[in-house]
């Protein structure tokens, strides 16, 4: 089937800025109408696992060594165990080769299109890097770095909020080496079910791509845990070719700083690339993989991290759902409301600054235009739920109010 141009975009105009400049331009000038309370950054908030001091101060030695690139055993036998326990994997996991670290899910966002071009080697001068609009931003930059064509896919409402499969010609698969994807969604929270991944797995080995799949939020949810692309791929009976998955412990456990991540998935392809990331890429210190392995191996203070988010989400539902019906994702720790009943993203944007000094982050800049002039983001604003749960309390409050009065 040849897709319309609005199914998706070649070649796409990425924005030059990331969303919080153009934030900060948007709003430049403007004075907040009361004490103003940020809702934009996803960093968490949250205490941080009370190990983690303990474990740093056991392996300080250990920043004396420079770490093997492919990570320590300890670290890949215990992301292979987690994610075995997590996705009822029955020991599919590698942990020789289908398991390496990263500094942070980002490095390996980033840079793991362009070991897929490599390794893919489709002789196309620029091969199609398909990401999700609205998209983490990073994605754009994995297509930048791979010297590819970006390709955006629309995600709305109608499709749950990740790109639509259906409209894609096998031209444009065929030439595209990665395809990016987040489940749970970034940023509206939304979960890729077992037959969606499927899908996506048949066409990625019929059209010879890698699939990257962010699942870094796939442990902030309401009530039932995300499936993820490896428990996808089981349950067709197959291996984890053209499947890498990404997670970290940034938003699992509150350890944004800590910069630690993982791969894990096509055991092939990894070989492969840590070849490249021993070249091109700075090795994970081993005290943050000990930190890593204890915090993968404790449940606790994911419960309690989930409880604290659901905590704020069920405040959302009962001060802003009176007034805009249902607003609880499945998962992740952001709200994606749609606002057009008030105005467009950015001009509402302003508007909340302005009158109750609540800060939001236009949906809009978290996408791009496409050829037609629609943008995917344009009627919504994301609000981050990730202050302690009184201030979240008072922000929703505000913005309820003004919601009301301005309906």
């Amino acid at each position: 089937m040849t897709a319309s141009p609005k199914a998706y975009q070649r070649g796409a105009a990425l924005p030059s800025s990331n969303p919080f400049q153009r934030l900060a331009e948007l709003l430049d000038g403007e004075t907040a109408g009361l004490d103003p309370i940020i809702m934009t950054i996803g960093e968490p908030q949250h205490a941080i696992p009370d190990f983690t001091a303990e474990v740093l101060a056991e392996n300080m030695a250990s920043f004396r060594r420079y770490p093997p690139i492919a990570g320590s055993p300890e670290f890949r036998e215990t992301i292979a165990a987690w994610l075995d326990e997590r996705y009822d994997l029955d020991g599919m996991v590698d942990k020789d080769h289908g398991v390496l670290p990263l500094n942070g899910s980002r490095e390996g966002l980033s840079f793991g299109a362009i070991s897929a071009r490599d390794q893919l080697d489709k002789g196309i001068d620029h091969p199609a890097v398909i990401l999700p609009n609205p998209f983490y931003q990073t994605y754009a930059a994995a297509a930048h770095v791979a010297d590819a064509e970006a390709v955006l896919l629309d995600a709305t409402a109608e499709n749950n909020f990740l790109p639509d499969l259906d409209g894609l010609d096998a031209e444009l698969l065929d030439g595209t080496v990665a395809f990016y994807v987040a489940s749970p969604t970034n940023p509206e929270g939304y979960v890729a079910d077992i037959a969606y991944w499927q899908r996506l797995i048949s066409l990625a080995r019929k059209h010879r791509f890698y699939i990257f799949a962010d699942e870094c939020y796939s442990e902030i949810y309401r009530k039932t845990p995300p499936p993820g692309i490896l428990q996808a791929a089981k349950a067709m009976g197959t291996d984890f070719a053209n499947i890498i998955v990404l997670n970290s412990l940034s938003k699992r456990s509150n350890l944004a700083g800590l910069r630690c991540g993982f791969a894990a998935g096509d055991p092939e392809f990894l070989r492969k690339w840590v070849r490249f990331r021993g070249l091109a890429a700075p090795q994970v210190p081993l005290p943050a993989q000990a930190v890593a392995v204890r915090a993968y191996q404790d449940e606790t203070h994911v419960a309690e991290n989930r409880r604290l988010y659901n905590e704020k989400f069920e405040a959302a539902e009962r001060l802003l759902g009176p007034i805009m019906g249902p607003v609880t994702p499945e998962a992740g720790f952001f709200l994606w409301l749609n606002v057009s009943k008030w105005g467009n993203a950015v001009s509402v944007t302003k508007d909340l600054w302005r009158d109750i000094g609540v800060k939001v982050l236009p949906g809009s800049f978290l996408a791009s235009d496409q050829s037609d002039g629609s943008n995917p983001g344009r009627n919504y604003i994301r609000v981050g739920l990730c202050a302690p749960l009184e201030q979240t309390e008072i922000a929703l409050e505000r913005l309820a109010n003004w919601l009301g009065e301005k309906a």
